[in-house]
């Protein structure tokens, strides 16, 4: 049986979305919208479907996600952010700019539409938990050129960033994200050199790691906090584990930290109103019963 077989046997009917990439075992946004669907009582399943880094198979996901009846859309992850985008029939305004796509919706004439709820679950994750972060009070220093990094940077640009510092391992990726999200006067990104990421920390109000590493099964993020302002606020958009070698060193410091788990929970809220119809808040409650699916404590 197919992984699409599998998932339409998995929703018995029901309308359902999961999540796409590969792998997929470690997400833990079917534990988020189960959470929502049992919450809200919603008639509907999120399941995983693994997908081959392969242009065929992004293009019979796209033919099986049109022709399924029941089938609202999905949500992806690593590697396809970026490589779905040439299949959907329309991309929406901010996922353009963006240049990535998190969430594909089903509209009612079956075609599809690529839209980016990183950005959005990014920046309101931030200002939930550390609402002292001013976006205009300094630079901000991004590590991490892919996908998310794209996301962030458009959210931080748009909040009123003066300066965002960007940093990549392959600068000429960061060069080219640099110039997309370079608007005309003020807010500026500054592309840096890897190898000097950490005394760019000095002076910013914002440290953000968009980078795998320090992730479960990757090497730790090595980055020398010492100059990084007491005051700044330190963010892995990494989840497993939920308290990263990065975090842990800001914390033990006394800088206050950011978790990724809230950013998964509130990009999640714009494709599960699209796909179920509830509206959808993020609780304490919820943030525990994800926490406790991926292990943590």
């Amino acid at each position: 049986m197919s992984a699409f077989d599998t998932l339409v046997t998995e929703a018995a009917g029901r309308p359902f979305a999961a999540i796409v990439g590969w792998p997929v075992e470690l997400s833990r946004s079917p534990a988020l919208h189960g959470y929502w669907l049992k919450q809200h009582k919603a008639n509907g399943h999120y399941g995983r479907l693994p997908v081959e880094p392969k242009r065929e198979a992004l293009e019979a996901l796209v033919a099986f996600l049109k022709r399924t009846p029941n089938a609202r859309g999905c949500n992806l992850t690593l590697p396809h952010k970026i490589k779905i985008m040439s299949l959907l029939d329309r991309i929406d305004p901010v996922a353009q700019r963006i240049g990535a796509v998190n969430t594909v919706v089903k509209q009612k004439d079956g075609t599809l539409e690529g839209r980016n709820t990183d950005g959005f679950g990014f920046l309101a994750h931030l200002m939930h938990e550390a609402p002292q972060w001013s976006a205009t009070a300094g630079p901000v220093l991004v590590l991490g050129a892919g996908g998310a990094a794209r996301a962030v940077i458009a959210s931080l640009v748009d909040a009123g960033v003066p300066e965002v510092r960007l940093v990549n391992r392959t600068r000429a990726t960061a060069v080219e994200l640099g110039v997309a999200f370079t608007p005309k006067g003020g807010q500026r990104v500054v592309v840096g050199s890897w190898d000097d990421r950490s005394s760019l920390t000095k002076g910013t109000t914002l440290l953000v790691n968009t980078t795998s590493l320090g992730m479960k099964g990757q090497p730790p993020l090595d980055i020398d906090l010492a100059l990084l302002p007491k005051a700044a606020v330190v963010y892995d958009i990494v989840y497993a584990p939920l308290e990263t070698p990065l975090l842990a060193a800001a914390r033990a410091r006394g800088n206050p930290c950011v978790d990724g788990l809230g950013m998964l929970l509130h990009q999640g809220r714009p494709g599960f109103e699209a796909w179920f119809g509830p509206k959808v808040d993020v609780s304490a409650e919820q943030r525990r019963a994800v926490a406790a699916d991926l292990g943590a404590k």
